[in-house]
């Protein structure tokens, strides 16, 4: 029985490391996006080519 709280207690102190050592990443930028932003201006004009230009025809006879 005492190997189960130590594995309890071993489990929780590696748990709250991984917590503490994830929320330090985040808040030093680690996940930042740097790359996207400077990409997105590539990827805009498929935006612009997909929408259909509403020109009226004219009918001629």
């Amino acid at each position: 029985m005492s190997v189960i709280y130590i594995l309890l207690t071993v489990s929780v102190i590696v748990g709250v490391t991984f917590l503490i050592i994830f929320l330090l990443a985040v808040k030093s930028g680690q996940y930042d996006d740097s790359y996207t932003p400077s990409v997105r201006m590539l990827f805009e004009d498929e935006i612009i080519k997909n929408k259909k230009n509403n020109s009226t025809q004219t009918k001629t006879d």
